[in-house]
């Protein structure tokens, strides 16, 4: 998550910069530092911010799970930790979901995959 990203993710949720670093834990300064683009918004950071858009914008215009939209055979969606737990509109959220035929090495890897998924890109439209 970029700068403009963040900053754009804040005006969505509706929050100042105090109160999205009280949901974050965070400090006002930090929040600043993301949004100017002093400091890199940490993998943890930008995790909740999705989270916090994703409940924010749980208005019955959700895509549907992941597992359906992405025509998971059984096999793959058995393994799956968004089908294991039934998240599968919060599939971006979990870590070790099988995107693309397998499980990405890390948190940017698999963001990489998710930012052009249909299941994140409906949080960040307006």
């Amino acid at each position: 998550m970029d700068s403009k990203e963040f900053l754009s993710a804040r005006k969505k949720l509706g929050k100042t910069q105090k109160q999205l670093a009280e949901l974050l834990g965070s400090s006002i300064k930090a929040v600043h530092s993301y949004e100017q683009g002093w400091r890199k918004v940490p993998s943890h950071v930008e995790r909740q911010v999705y989270f916090l858009l994703s409940r924010r914008r749980e208005t019955g215009n959700n895509p549907q799970l992941c597992w359906i939209a992405k025509k998971c055979p059984p096999k793959r969606k058995k393994q799956c930790p968004a089908w294991e737990f039934q998240a599968g509109r919060l599939c971006w959220f979990i870590n070790g979901t099988i995107c693309e035929g397998k499980v990405q090495e890390s948190w940017q890897e698999k963001m990489k995959i998710c930012r052009e998924c249909d299941m994140l890109k409906s949080l960040l439209e307006d």
